[in-house]
């Protein structure tokens, strides 16, 4: 008989299978991605169907299969239930939850991925900063977690930590005063802006959510990292179109 498997996780997609079942994607400590099968959680009376639903977090026992696993049983102590009943934190919260499963891995250990997702759900939840800056601490964060993050401590060109004003989207990171004349196209940023990447970069989880920013810095960190992850990531958003929309002037 397969042995069953206790995993610490959250649902990060959850699409319908056949008439009753499903096909979850989730984010696990132990195991970084898994794909499991939940049979039978869309007949209204299943005991599985709050804990199928995307944000749910707890423990799932799972039996190991050939290519996914089967999931028997869990115990949810997160729904994110504040979700459900705003409709812009809901569409920053998909969209997380994609952003998280175009960076995670299957056995590879998922904790730091998961806290981060986590830690951001419920800032989302408690409306504690603007989403704006939510968004872009959260994606600055994943690029540290992944290697992928532009260099933000030191002038791409000669290493000073000194007067630090530009960055370099074809250097990946930032310049200093002296060095500017070395490439075309950077682009100016105010001083609280690096400090604010810096932050980002070096701070544990536990503080990145503890600050926020003037208006003109914001503005600064929505265009670097609009730029820098279009030249780093492949694949369009789907939940960014919903976001987008949400968002935008007028709506």
């Amino acid at each position: 008989m397969t042995e069953q498997l206790k995993l610490t996780g959250m649902v990060i997609s959850s699409m319908p299978v056949g008439e009753y079942d499903k096909r979850l994607v989730l984010l696990t400590t132990q195991r970084g991605k898994i794909t499991a099968f939940s049979r039978g959680s869309r007949r209204p009376k299943s005991a599985m169907l709050g804990a199928t639903e995307p944000f749910a977090f707890g423990e799932f026992m799972l039996v190991p299969g050939r290519d996914a696993y089967t999931l028997v049983a869990a115990s949810i102590s997160n729904y994110f239930m504040e979700l459900r009943e705003d409709l812009e934190a809901a569409c920053y919260g998909f969209y997380f939850l994609e952003f998280a499963t175009y960076y995670a891995r299957e056995n590879i250990d998922g904790t730091p991925l998961l806290k981060l997702l986590y830690q951001t759900l419920r800032v989302l939840c408690r409306r504690m900063i603007d989403f704006k800056l939510v968004r872009r601490i959260y994606e600055l964060k994943i690029l540290v977690l992944e290697g992928e993050y532009p260099q933000c401590h030191s002038c791409c060109h000669c290493g000073s930590s000194e007067n630090l004003a530009y960055f370099s989207f074809f250097s990946c990171g930032v310049v200093c005063e002296n060095c500017r004349g070395k490439e075309h196209g950077l682009k100016r940023l105010h001083p609280s802006t690096i400090y604010t990447m810096q932050y980002i970069v070096s701070s544990p989880v536990e503080k990145l959510y503890t600050f926020t920013v003037a208006p003109e810095v914001l503005k600064d960190l929505d265009n670097v990292m609009e730029h820098y992850l279009k030249l780093h990531i492949d694949k369009p958003f789907k939940s960014l179109e919903m976001l987008d929309l949400i968002i935008s002037p007028g709506f």
